[in-house]
């Protein structure tokens, strides 16, 4: 007789009856808790005071909220000076997100190498709902660096990992996400025409990788180039940032093939199509 676990179907991630209804499905005191954490996340310590102010909430109800994430270690206070942090929990929870794919563990050696090879920063990202998201990065020890801690986010627009992400995307998939997000504008220049765009990113498919220069802020550059999964689609993308006056055009073009290999590497350690 068969185990009866093993024919035990796994529960979906919603009830039948939710309906896609976000205000209804959401639990206001979570939604409110996640709030208090984001907030957090942006700052190197906020009082009380400061957190109820910032979410326009009472500061009895920040405080419950936030004694209830401390008790998961997910938050913790400062003495003196009574300041809230992100605490270790939330590390840890965070830190899951990796584990859904072992790419950022087998992207640790080629990034390692690449920083090595070009002297700049080198850091890994996928794309999100958002734009994209800084999940790893190696950094350079030249003292003016670019700078990408894990949890960062950058437009998809105006980055180079973000430019790597779309250039090899469906063309009606790229036009989505530019309606979604739009293309705000950073500096004198960002691209913020959708044909232009389109264009550029043609033009990186045909070179194999993506050049930001100075788009997403003023005196920064990078390159990067997509990491694929099995179906050829890409899951992420390795990128090398720095300040313009170190890292030329020149260097950016030089560069890029160097990416664009590192890249590949870690997509056949992964078991990924090269597009």
């Amino acid at each position: 007789m068969a185990d009866a676990a093993a024919v035990i179907r796994r529960q979906r991630g919603r009830p039948k009856a939710a309906e896609d209804k976000t205000e209804q499905n959401t639990v206001q005191s979570l939604d409110r808790a996640i709030g208090l954490l984001k907030l957090l996340a942006e700052a190197p310590g906020m009082t009380l005071s400061e957190l109820a102010a910032a979410s326009d909430q009472a500061a009895a109800t920040v405080y419950r909220a936030l004694v209830t994430l401390q008790g998961h270690g997910i938050v913790e206070i400062e003495e003196p000076g009574q300041l809230w942090h992100v605490g270790p929990g939330a590390f840890r929870i965070g830190s899951a997100f990796l584990r859904r794919s072992d790419v950022a563990e087998r992207a640790r050696g080629p990034m390692a190498e690449l920083m090595q090879a070009t002297g700049e920063t080198v850091a890994l990202a996928v794309e999100t709902e958002a734009g994209v998201l800084y999940v790893a990065q190696v950094e350079t020890r030249q003292p003016i660096r670019a700078f990408f801690p894990p949890g960062a986010q950058g437009p998809l627009h105006a980055s180079a990992a973000g430019k790597a992400l779309l250039a090899w995307s469906d063309e009606d998939r790229v036009r989505e996400r530019l309606a979604q997000l739009g293309q705000p504008k950073f500096t004198s220049l960002t691209i913020t025409s959708e044909s232009t765009l389109l264009r550029e990113l043609s033009r990186s498919r045909d070179k194999g990788f993506a050049v930001e220069d100075q788009e997403g802020a003023e005196g920064m550059r990078g390159v990067a180039a997509p990491i694929f999964d099995s179906a050829g689609a890409p899951v992420a993308a390795l990128s090398v940032s720095g300040p313009a006056f170190r890292l030329s055009l020149t260097d950016v073009t030089r560069f890029g093939q160097a990416v664009r290999e590192a890249a590949d590497r870690v997509t056949a350690a992964t078991g990924g199509a090269v597009g």
